[in-house]
């Protein structure tokens, strides 16, 4: 059991969709177990709080629901900032790092996978996803189980998809041929990951989605073999949509249709599909998402890292789209800063719209509950009796702060620059606690990380 007490200020819901929520301050909050119990003044002096409940006096803090991050790529975290492709747009990036990435292994995906987890959970990430598509044909170990094995070590709530490449260049694809699979395969690999490790309860701490890479990395009929997959089983689907207008062209010329149309057609939208991006949508294309309730995630610091342009998110909110925010791989952001990422979605949003195009509480409403709702943890997102233990607590008195307190919530994102949460609680337990990381060594990460890069890099032929 786990007391906050005396909290500072508390987003109580991540909010309507204008971000319109509850918030309270001198209350304190109550866990037990893996839910909230209580939230109220005085709890401390009113409950009966069992020998070895921790105490944590959250007068300093803002408490938030533990932010969802909705599209990352883990092994990427070992690529980033690379001199050649600082300046590349996507297909040229994805081009050179196709080389490298062509040699994960075992140890590889294991320490990008704690590295990406750890970043995420100590910016206040208290549930994520991973968007692993690339198999090269001389990884021979169980990759879902080794990402499940390090999230379980670390704490965090997580619902990863499983991704997949079936067109290679001899296809006229874009990575070598050593990291595509074939479509059998794909489909049996697919399932296999659905049976051993989905957990369809609303409080699961594993969850399994299908994701097609991109409408340039697969098939017309690997996307509606994953549709029909995933709807046999009650699984969420994922993929990357409508972020260049390469990929416009690109499906144009293959499929003789836009992207979005393709996915219709494919049975790829729904309630149950998210897209990664969503730039180039055009006025109709956003009616169709609002209207099938298909959601999109919002990757702001990617999209400007690779220019690739700046998502109508203020359109897609007024519509009715669900839009969740993501921090995409880490070689395109180039980090897992997940309380810095909404920062950048406010920024990028009133350079597009102006200074009202949205609110601090609209951004940290799209972070908390619009994600978890995106990746199916509906009872996640939201500070209220009953709802999933996922927390994150932010000292707000410091010198970064100091004159900004007139609305400590926003100050989140207006002001900082130490994005680290003081304490992270996930599934009612301590997964940082003073800062650190409660259930890793955050040196032996970085590291067996570092080594994990350079060991990538040499097979590639570059430095290090």
């Amino acid at each position: 059991m786990i007391l906050l007490k005396d909290c500072f200020r508390v987003l109580a819901r991540g909010g309507a969709p204008r971000g319109e929520g509850a918030e309270l301050s001198g209350v304190d909050i109550l866990v037990d177990g893996g839910r909230i119990r209580r939230v109220g003044p005085g709890l401390a002096a009113s409950e009966r709080l069992p020998p070895g409940t921790r105490v944590i006096d959250a007068s300093r803090h803002v408490v938030l629901p533990g932010l969802v991050n909705t599209h990352h790529h883990f092994y990427q975290t070992l690529t980033r900032n690379l001199p050649a492709v600082q300046e590349a747009k996507l297909f040229d990036w994805l081009v050179y790092l196709y080389e490298v990435w062509k040699g994960l292994d075992e140890e590889a995906v294991y320490w990008s996978s704690r590295l990406a987890m750890a970043e995420l959970l100590k910016t206040g990430c208290t549930l994520t996803t991973d968007h692993h598509y690339l198999y090269p044909r001389s990884f021979s170990g169980d990759l879902p189980g080794i990402q499940f094995e390090a999230a379980s070590q670390l704490g965090i709530r997580f619902a990863p998809t499983r991704g997949s490449m079936s067109r290679s260049r001899k296809d006229g694809g874009l990575p070598p041929d050593s990291t595509v699979q074939d479509e059998d395969e794909i489909l049996a690999a697919c399932e296999a990951a659905i049976r051993k490790y989905h957990d369809p309860a609303p409080d699961a701490m594993r969850k399994v989605a299908l994701a097609p890479c991109s409408p340039f990395s697969v098939s017309e009929k690997s996307m509606r073999d994953a549709a029909d997959l995933a709807r046999r089983h009650g699984v969420r689907l994922h993929t990357h949509l409508a972020e260049t207008n390469d990929e416009d062209d690109f499906c144009v010329k293959i499929y003789g249709r836009r992207p979005l149309r393709l996915m219709e057609d494919c049975g790829f939208t729904g309630s149950d599909v998210w897209f990664a991006h969503g730039i180039f949508f055009d006025d109709a294309e956003l009616d169709l998402l609002a209207r099938t309730k298909t959601g999109v995630a919002h990757c702001p610091s990617s999209n400007m890292r690779l220019g690739s342009g700046i998502c109508r998110v203020r359109e897609m909110l007024d519509r009715g789209v669900p839009v969740g925010l993501a921090v995409d791989g880490s070689a395109s952001n180039d980090s897992s800063d997940m309380l810095g990422e909404a920062r950048q979605a406010l920024l990028l949003q009133r350079v597009r719209y102006g200074s009202g195009g949205i609110s601090a509480r609209e951004v940290l409403s799209l972070a908390t509950e619009g994600g978890a709702r995106m990746l199916g943890f509906p009872e996640a997102g939201r500070i209220e009796e009953g709802a999933l233990a996922d927390l994150a607590l932010f000292d707000v008195m410091k010198l970064e702060y100091a004159g900004a307190l007139s609305d400590p919530i926003a100050a989140l994102l207006f002001c900082g620059c130490d994005h680290r949460a003081d304490y992270v609680i996930v599934n009612g337990a301590l997964a940082v606690d003073g800062k650190r990381l409660a259930g890793a060594d955050e040196e032996e990460i970085r590291l067996k990380a570092g080594e994990a890069s350079r060991r990538l890099l040499a097979k590639a032929g570059l430095p290090s």
